[in-house]
């Protein structure tokens, strides 16, 4: 484990993959950082998600190291649109966009355990175990204060990127958090079906909440939105209950699926910044916006925040510099904006059930199927983002 410095030209305090993304990105432009993570270096992580990534996310994680050919990972040729008891659909593909693969789906503990490794191997400063209760910026410096091995201690730095997702950026001036609460809850589950998925993720607006089904190994993984009490249900349920309640949502596209793995649960919120910088503060992945999994944009677009602040600094004398920091806040209004009025819009979209919308739906998946320019620009702004 490293020491402390007293002073850091840049430091990153969250290491999951969007802050240990960008701390290889800063460390590759020969900037000093130092990344500070509250869970221990090897720790075994309990998080069942699987990570949809854009093949525009793996080519910057592979960039920067942190896509070993060993990284169990399987791919997305094409994603398949539709709604339950409605016609109308969409399905894009590769060949919209001329490329190898639309994403891959990889564990999200397999990642982390990724980007750890390219974190040594780069000689990056990471201060694991390491637990922030304050940041703060000033003029010339911004500062952190943390406690490592029950020692408290004060670490300056030019400029302070927060990846954290927590409430730190909230105690910054001119700092608010826009909350939505869909009062809703994702259900996780590794679900099986008698028909291979030939590397298919599925988006089904259902009459019970909309889902994705995303390819994994030979399984798929099952993201179903739920109320909270019927996600609940469908967690303390028999398997048997929710394959059943799947099949009848989805269809027999797949067959017939005959397993359910372990189930999670995590509520739905909207959360967004006004502003994603304060002083010689910048906050970026969940720190800036976290958002609902319909369209499996999120984590996508906070990969594209750690990408876009290396840009922005490259060769900038001073990381911290007020000008900079608002050029990155304009760069990333636009694909930010763009990416959660569209995920909030597909939510009260496909909230609704009456014959009149559900027509309305299907002419407009009909159309963007239909018409190769909609679909190749539609395709375009879920793989690259908007404005990138």
């Amino acid at each position: 484990m490293q020491g402390v410095p007293e002073h850091s030209e840049i430091v990153i305090v969250g290491g999951g993959p969007v802050g240990a993304l960008a701390a290889l990105r800063l460390a590759q432009a020969g900037r000093d950082v130092t990344l500070i993570e509250a869970r221990a270096k090897d720790a075994p992580l309990r998080d069942a998600r699987a990570l949809a990534l854009s093949w525009y996310s793996r080519q910057q994680l592979a960039a920067a190291g942190a896509w070993p050919d060993a990284l169990p990972a399987t791919v997305i040729d094409s994603v398949h649109v539709s709604q339950q008891g409605g016609f109308g659909r969409t399905v894009l593909t590769q060949q919209d966009l001329g490329l190898p693969h639309l994403g891959a789906v990889v564990d999200y503990p397999a990642l982390t355990a990724a980007l750890a490794t390219a974190l040594e191997q780069a000689g990056v400063r990471v201060l694991w175990q390491a637990r922030v209760s304050k940041v703060a910026s000033l003029a010339r410096y911004a500062s952190v204060t943390l406690t490592l091995n029950e020692q408290q201690h004060l670490l300056t730095c030019r400029l302070l990127v927060l990846a954290e997702g927590g409430a730190l950026a909230e105690s910054l001036p001119g700092i608010q958090r826009h909350v939505h609460d869909y009062q809703q809850s994702a259900v996780l589950a590794m679900v099986e079906a008698s028909q291979p998925h030939r590397n298919v993720a599925y988006e089904r607006f259902s009459a019970q909440g909309p889902f994705a089904l995303l390819p994994h190994g030979e399984q798929m993984m099952l993201v179903w939105t739920r109320s909270h009490e019927e996600a609940a249900r469908l967690h303390a349920a028999d398997g048997s209950v929710l394959l059943a309640e799947l099949q009848q949502a989805f269809g027999e596209r797949l067959g017939r699926f005959v397993s359910v793995g372990e189930r999670a649960v995590f509520p739905l919120a909207l959360r967004q910044l006004n502003s994603v910088h304060s002083g010689r503060v910048v906050m970026i992945g969940n720190a800036a916006q976290t958002m609902h999994p319909v369209a499996a944009q999120g984590f996508n677009l906070g990969l594209r925040d750690a990408v876009g602040l290396a840009d922005v600094l490259q060769g900038a004398a001073d990381p911290g510099d007020a000008a900079l920091l608002r050029r990155y806040g304009a760069a990333r209004r636009v694909d930010s904006h763009a990416v959660v009025g569209f995920t909030h819009g597909l939510v009260r979209l496909f909230d609704g059930q009456g014959i009149a919308v559900k027509a309305l739906r299907g002419l407009g998946m009909s159309a963007i199927d239909a018409l190769p320019p909609l679909r190749k620009a539609f395709a375009g702004h879920l793989v690259f983002g908007v404005g990138v």
